[in-house]
């Protein structure tokens, strides 16, 4: 696919486990675009502030923006990578150390405005399809195409076990899985919802292939009524 063209901003939002860092990445392949994803950003800085050291407990909202100064993002051939004190550190990034404390960095108002504020930046220089929890209300509400994923709780939980295991849930797996990210929807209803112009995908039904597919078309759509005189 030749590079689109780097004024297209898509964004993709919903609940957890609906499959946005997945459909985003094929969507973005798909268009020449590259993937812009905000979690990785988080991870970064919550990287970079455990190297600082000190008791989780007491980190500062100072003390983490004050890591992030040490946190990039470098374009790749799809994607954008984060990097820490300018090394890549995927493996470091997706390990427990950081997945225990992600949350408690992207809770913390400051760090979620430099965040933004990178991922705007970002965008301004290339065309992206962006996943999170607030990409189409508040980090690009001028987006091309703002999406909103949704699936019942019990197909999202069938699908986060799948990926964990490699197999498909056990009952009392689906009943626990579902529970908790029933749990989780209720927790997040604050943050996670859709900008008042996106476009509504339900996925509990269709395959991955079928929903990229959808999200292309929309975009293509989109691009044709821009160009129109």
């Amino acid at each position: 696919m030749s590079p689109a063209d780097r004024s297209l901003t898509v964004t993709i939002d919903g609940p957890a486990a609906s499959g946005k860092s997945s459909t985003a990445r094929m969507v973005a392949e798909a268009l020449g675009a590259r993937h812009l994803d905000s979690g990785a950003l988080y991870r970064g800085v919550t990287a970079a502030r455990l190297r600082t050291g000190g008791d989780p407990d007491q980190w500062t909202e100072q003390s983490v923006l004050e890591a992030a100064a040490r946190v990039t993002l470098a374009p790749g051939a799809t994607t954008f990578a984060a990097r820490v004190d300018g090394a890549a550190c995927e493996e470091e990034l997706r390990g427990d150390a950081v997945t225990a404390l992600v949350s408690l960095v992207a809770k913390m108002p400051h760090v979620r405005r430099w965040v933004n504020r990178t991922l705007q930046a970002t965008a301004a220089a290339h065309a992206v399809v962006a996943d999170g929890r607030d990409m189409g209300t508040t980090v690009f509400p001028d987006a091309t195409l703002k999406v909103w994923l949704v699936a019942i709780a019990s197909e999202r939980a069938r699908r986060r076990v799948l990926q964990r295991t490699g197999r498909p849930p056990t009952s009392a797996e689906l009943t626990s899985e579902t529970a908790e990210l029933e749990a989780r929807d209720r927790k997040d209803s604050e943050q996670t919802r859709p900008a008042a112009d996106a476009v509504w995908l339900d996925t509990s039904g269709i395959t991955q292939a079928e929903q990229v597919a959808q999200v292309v078309a929309w975009v293509r759509d989109r691009e044709r009524e821009r160009r129109k005189p």
